[in-house]
């Protein structure tokens, strides 16, 4: 990391310039009026569909946790199955959806794509019953690796950006994300943040992680076509503190556009309140962008949680 265009000897930072918002914020995002959200939202557990002759299945689990089936590899991404995204899974904004496919009736999972080190995304709790009931590789960002041993994990590999994992049995490149670390004030961006893209069987998958819109998903497209991008479509609002590290449904539109992908689907919303807008809200919002920018439902959805999305 001596030459790189997004560290500078001790901490990462976004190559697009944006900074978001320092911690000294925080007291004024706090005043910010909030939408009620509910206390529980019921989700009907799910058992995973078999793989069958489909290249890939992708079941939304819940936030950013996708379970997906592949013949060479059973993928988690940004494994959270905790009640609560914070310190010691006690503090911190508390789950209103449980996780549609219940830990015990996951497969057996070989690859963990872990973006960044945010409690929502990494959570130690999940990660030590991954290590204990299933043994995965974990790819990850540069600096994450102590995080994610301290969990027990044992196989991991960091990542930089447009790098292609070496350990796995798919496929896999980090790509760019505009966003930050931190488990705390004293840390931020002392580990790098990424997306995933994955090949199967001729098909790529992206997985944005967390992300500000920006140019970068013009630039992803250098890895050649998507055919199903994962974007973030909620914990967007207010917009002044917000808009460099979370998209909104419109500019997740926009980012389905300058991928060019075939098919998109939305993920990081509905489960955990992280910000102000109401839990209905993206889902809302995301039918308005579709349809200012003439994107038909098909190209670019929300599943049901637990629900399943083949392709063939």
């Amino acid at each position: 990391m001596d030459t790189s265009d997004h560290f500078d000897g001790t901490r990462f930072f976004n190559s697009t310039g944006a900074k978001g918002q320092p911690f000294s914020a925080l007291p004024r995002l706090f005043r910010e009026p909030r939408a009620p959200w509910p206390d529980h939202v019921d989700v009907t557990p799910r058992r995973p569909p078999s793989l069958g002759n489909a290249a890939a299945v992708l079941t939304f689990v819940g936030h950013s946790t996708w379970l997906i089936q592949t013949r060479s590899e059973t993928i988690l991404t940004d494994p959270m199955y905790s009640p609560r995204a914070g310190p010691f899974n006690r503090m911190g904004p508390r789950r209103v959806r449980e996780p549609a496919v219940p830990f015990e009736w996951l497969p057996p999972i070989s690859l963990v794509l872990l973006s960044h080190n945010h409690y929502d995304h990494c959570d130690l709790a999940t990660l030590r019953r991954l290590a204990a009931a299933h043994d995965p590789l974990v790819l990850t960002a540069l600096g994450n690796a102590p995080l994610v041993r301290s969990s027990g994990i044992r196989h991991v590999e960091e990542l930089d950006w447009w790098q292609r994992g070496a350990s796995g049995r798919l496929p896999v490149t980090a790509t760019p994300a505009q966003h930050f670390s931190a488990r705390g004030p004293f840390d931020r961006n002392r580990a790098l943040w990424c997306g995933f893209t994955i090949d199967v069987e001729g098909r790529r998958i992206y997985f944005t992680g967390d992300s500000g819109y920006a140019t970068i998903f013009r630039d992803i497209g250098r890895l050649g076509p998507i055919d199903l991008a994962l974007l973030p479509i909620g914990a967007y609002e207010p917009r002044w503190f917000m808009k460099d590290v979370h998209m909104n449904p419109a500019e997740a539109v926009q980012a389905h556009l300058d991928l060019e992908a075939r098919q998109s689907l939305g993920m990081h919303f509905g489960t955990f309140q992280l910000t102000t807008e109401a839990i209905d809200e993206p889902l809302r919002a995301l039918d308005a962008a579709r349809r200012d920018r003439g994107v038909a439902p098909e190209q670019f959805r929300a599943l049901e949680f637990g629900e399943s999305f083949v392709m063939n």
